[in-house]
């Protein structure tokens, strides 16, 4: 991965039917439109301009052609996620096309749970190479949090394991472990970075040609370096924000997120509710309370993360 300086120049290649798909969606969104020789159109917002050439080619310039390319092109238009993880070796800064011939295999780590008060904490690593690479993209691969079906999460969970094969590795890190940990670390950071060093030596161990591996960007980065267990201290791992537009973190984010909505599940069904909401909020304090009602605090700690504000507002909600 080039980390020298940011890309201010993007191209790719793609068809003229994408053109125009994209040049429309571009003009409702406020992008001013131009015609220009031998183009289908050129947009400009801001500081950024993308062009769509008659030859295939489409260049997009400027300060926002990242996030341009992460949450326009990639996910609606082309469909992949790779942009901005490249070979330092073969690939120039200013010019990046990702396509399988030019993929690096690497390893992803990503995570599901952290933000919510039901269910455990789980994190994946993803190893992914140049034979993978692509049927993942076909497969419907991107960040889960796009993915708002439990179903079609649990489909392409599916198709990642039968692609990559034993090439992943999760760790559940269940509630009433967690809160044990939580009260020995005292630190969610902490508590995340461990899960992510195991979950990237468990891969390691199965994959010991994975030479690279991304994380999404850690607020302080020496947190994850320092969790790194022996393995892991000898490949390179880099952290980015915005990781999961990257393949194999996208790819971990969906078995990740997988088991938790499993876990989510049978917890519901131990509880003998339908289903426990997700996240934190008044719906979850209230199902909160009336579990506590059902079972007793002590027992909350099968099933919930007790260091959340949720539990004042429960006791509030109680009255205790």
């Amino acid at each position: 991965m080039s980390t020298s300086k940011k890309p201010t120049t993007y191209v790719t290649k793609i068809s003229a039917t994408q053109a125009e798909q994209l040049g429309p969606m571009l003009a409702d969104r406020g992008w001013d439109m131009r015609e220009m020789q031998y183009t289908f159109w050129q947009a400009r917002k801001d500081k950024t301009t993308v062009t769509a050439y008659q030859s295939g080619k489409l260049t997009a310039q400027g300060k926002g052609l990242e996030d341009f390319v992460l949450f326009i092109l990639e996910p609606e238009i082309l469909k992949t996620s790779g942009f901005g993880y490249q070979s330092d070796s073969n690939e120039s800064p200013d010019a990046i096309g990702i396509s399988p011939a030019d993929f690096t295999p690497h390893g992803g780590i990503d995570e599901s749970g952290k933000g919510d008060f039901f269910g455990p904490l789980v994190v994946c690593a993803c190893y992914v190479d140049q034979n993978s690479y692509a049927a993942l993209i076909d497969a419907g691969v991107q960040d889960s949090k796009a993915i708002k079906s439990d179903r079609k999460i649990r489909t392409i969970a599916t198709a990642i394991k039968r692609i990559v094969g034993d090439a992943y590795s999760v760790v559940k890190i269940g509630n009433e472990s967690y809160n044990r940990m939580y009260e020995k670390i005292g630190n969610l950071n902490r508590l995340l970075a461990w899960g992510h060093a195991r979950s990237i030596e468990n891969l390691l161990g199965k994959v010991p040609e994975c030479k690279q591996l991304l994380a999404d960007k850690f607020a302080n980065e020496r947190v994850l370096q320092q969790a790194l267990m022996p393995k892991g201290k000898k490949v390179k791992l880099n952290q980015k924000t915005k990781a999961e537009s990257d393949v194999a973190v996208a790819a971990a984010s969906i078995l990740a997120r997988d088991l938790f909505v499993r876990e989510m599940e049978r917890m519901g069904q131990e509880l003998g509710m339908k289903i426990l909401p997700k996240g934190a909020g008044r719906k979850v304090d209230e199902t909160a309370a009336e579990i506590v009602k059902k079972i007793g605090f002590d027992e909350l700690a099968k099933y919930a993360k007790l260091h959340f504000k949720t539990i004042e507002k429960v006791r509030n909600i109680l009255g205790k």
